[in-house]
């Protein structure tokens, strides 16, 4: 009895196998399978979510490094972000993000940037490397003051395609804020660096 209820254990775990084994269009099943990851071809989009942490770096004034005064542990970051592929390495897109950075005096600074992207992506085997450039507006908050400018972002990633629609990887990008007022002597340039873990959606 036990010798039957055993093998029809067997028989029953093997069986989703066998049915799956029948559908030759399932890339897994593939002998050629690493090929079907080869390359991105025109039309190809991706879809991606990125959480991590943000470094404050250099920040400028009339031409002087001034004390940014925010404090470690630095603040949080997350993004949303759209690519679409003209071939295999080139790709065109836009993003949506948010940050926030807590100060030395116990407030928050927040940061909403906007902007497109573009980038050229280096493809070997299942890992992926996209080089990106990003131009955009932002929206910074703190306190009840209020400041509203553009951005600038360069950055790198790697990714590691684990199936046919999700590739996960580590992204740092570097970001450019400058804020210009109505006096020069008051014009204030930041730099930041993030690093974020990425989960990226093909389809």
């Amino acid at each position: 009895m036990r010798k039957a209820i055993a093998i029809l254990f067997l028989l029953l775990m093997g069986l989703p196998i066998l049915l799956a084994a029948q559908d030759s269009d399932d890339p897994w099943l593939n002998p050629d399978w690493d090929y079907y990851f080869d390359e991105f071809s025109r039309g190809d989009q991706t879809f991606i979510i990125s959480l991590g942490t943000v470094f404050p770096t250099v920040f400028r004034n009339n031409k002087q490094t001034i004390d940014h005064k925010f404090s470690p542990p630095v603040g949080g970051t997350g993004s949303l972000t759209y690519n679409y592929y003209f071939n295999s390495s080139i790709f065109i897109g836009a993003e949506a993000g948010g940050m926030f950075l807590p100060t030395l005096g116990g407030n928050t600074l927040f940061i909403i940037p906007l902007g497109v992207r573009a980038g050229y992506q280096i493809n070997y085997g299942r890992f992926e490397f996209p080089v990106t450039g990003v131009l955009g507006v932002t929206w910074h908050r703190y306190l009840s003051f209020g400041h509203f400018g553009l951005y600038m972002k360069c950055g790198l990633a790697g990714f590691y395609r684990v199936s046919p629609n999700w590739s996960f990887g580590l992204s740092s990008n570097w970001f450019f804020f400058p804020q210009w007022t109505n006096m020069r002597s008051e014009n204030v340039y930041g730099n930041m660096i993030d690093l974020t873990l990425s989960a990226r959606y093909h389809f």
